[in-house]
């Protein structure tokens, strides 16, 4: 970050950072609420254009693997000169992919317009955003983070009847630029955000060595030290795996239901129960990461977990009121373990790698969002309804709960202190174990300082 204005020795837990969450809040409701309730569209795309599910799947599927891969590019741009520009570029690339995709005479140009110019935006909007409210909190992250992201259950409420009547009102072409000017709406958020320099920046200046090799010091912009640390790896992988089968209901449910008989509005009613749920999760988890009863990690977990089941059940619901209750269940427990993905991440990194992390995190899982959506609309395509769709992205939840296992020391908060970094670091390929005849003590963790995480610097990792 640049240094303008007084350095701050750790975040300052307030102040202007009530506004930098309620940017970021604003910011996540035109982002994944826009994404979220992009389902609506989706019909129309099919019936317009006459092409199979699977292809029609792709335009969505790109903006969300461009907005998750490009994260490292929004990473670097504002390590070097601040969230603020970057927020304001990429909110008019938004705006600007939703206008010419308006114009749109095949499918190609809604992969060019909405999937990469879009999505490039939302790359340049979503992780700066929500990377200036982690430095500004520490005790009230994970709260912190839950109200931004509550944006995204909010918008998803209303965005889905709001789509549905301006296609009915408009066609989808009118619809489309009538969210542009809302997207636009994005620059506005970002002239909100303000730099702030905390103690740990200057420890380790962003601009780096000038006598290094060039390759050496993108290398330290774009975080690219964090590949070797292998916890942080394994979590990346495991939030690859979910995120595959995260975003399949929000795609692909509007279909089902409208699949099984239901008429266009009892079929957006849902995604809107399921926003409303999302936004209750969200808070809720946000509350109870706070109080610090339980780790972050157990916490993830079992969000994970409940959300992998609820899409087993959605094949099995086939009458209205089950598809309601399995669809505020799925909002709830997805929506709860957004905040927590988010907020493990500067416990295992450290707060100065955190516009690093969050980029190289969301690069990878895109793998994921690239292959979810067109994967479920191929099984769809095959076998002729979507009931294979949801096992698969059922499946692929409950396997990246089961790899969050492997995050170091995530069965006890009772661990040998002597051997807490020597191990992490032994993980990251650097230093040596105890002897086997050195004596260990052993301390009690409470519940409030119990996160075991390694935070490592760029020069603990590449020594």
């Amino acid at each position: 970050m640049p240094l303008q204005g007084g350095v701050h020795a750790e975040p300052p837990d307030g102040g202007w950072g009530w506004m930098i969450v309620l940017a970021a809040f604003l910011q996540s409701a035109l982002v994944f609420g826009v994404i979220r309730s992009f389902g609506v569209f989706f019909v129309e795309f099919v019936t317009y254009f006459g092409e199979l599910s699977g292809r029609i799947s792709w335009i969505t599927s790109i903006g969300i693997a461009v907005q998750q891969f490009a994260s490292p590019v929004g990473s670097a741009l504002s390590s070097r000169y601040g969230a603020r520009p970057v927020i304001l570029a990429g909110g008019f690339f938004s705006g600007l992919g939703f206008l010419l995709a308006s114009f749109a005479t095949c499918l190609a140009h809604l992969y060019l317009s909405i999937g990469l110019l879009s999505g490039f935006g939302w790359a340049l909007v979503f992780t700066p955003s929500l990377a200036s409210v982690s430095r500004y909190f520490k005790k009230r992250r994970t709260l912190a983070t839950s109200m931004a992201l509550t944006g995204v259950g909010l918008s998803s409420f209303a965005f889905s009847p709001l789509f549905q009547l301006l296609v009915d009102t408009y066609a989808w072409r009118g619809a489309l630029m009538i969210v542009a000017g809302m997207s636009f709406n994005l620059m506005v958020c970002g002239a909100l955000i303000r730099p702030l320099t905390l103690k740990e920046d200057l420890s380790c200046p962003l601009s780096g060595d000038p006598d290094k090799p060039c390759w050496q010091r993108l290398s330290t912009l774009f975080g690219l030290h964090l590949l070797s640390h292998w916890p942080f790896m394994r979590y990346v992988f495991a939030i690859t795996l979910i995120n595959t089968g995260y975003f399949i209901p929000y795609i692909h449910l509007v279909a089902r239901a409208r699949e099984l008989g239901f008429d266009e509005y009892q079929a957006a009613f849902l995604m809107s129960m399921a926003a409303v749920a999302d936004l209750c999760g969200r808070l809720f988890s946000g509350w109870l990461g706070n109080c610090r009863a339980f780790r972050l990690i157990h916490i993830l977990v079992t969000w994970t977990s409940l959300t992998g089941v609820s899409l087993l059940l959605i094949p099995w619901g086939r009458t209205y009121h089950i598809l309601v209750a399995i669809s505020l269940a799925y909002g709830f427990f997805s929506g709860a373990l957004t905040p927590v993905v988010f907020s493990i991440i500067p416990e295992i990194v450290g707060i100065g790698n955190i516009f690093s992390s969050m980029g190289l995190l969301q690069m990878i899982e895109s793998i994921g969002g690239l292959l979810g959506s067109p994967l479920s609309g191929f099984l769809r395509d095959v076998t002729g309804d979507y009931t294979a769709s949801f096992l698969v992205a059922g499946s692929f939840i409950l396997t990246g709960s089961l790899v969050l296992f492997s995050v170091p020391n995530f069965f006890t908060c009772l661990a040998p202190l002597a051997l807490q970094e020597p191990v992490a670091k032994a993980e990251a390929g650097e230093g040596t174990p105890l002897a086997p005849g050195d004596p260990v003590p052993t301390v009690p963790i409470s519940p409030e300082n119990c996160h075991l995480y390694k935070a490592m610097s760029e020069k603990e990792v590449v020594s």
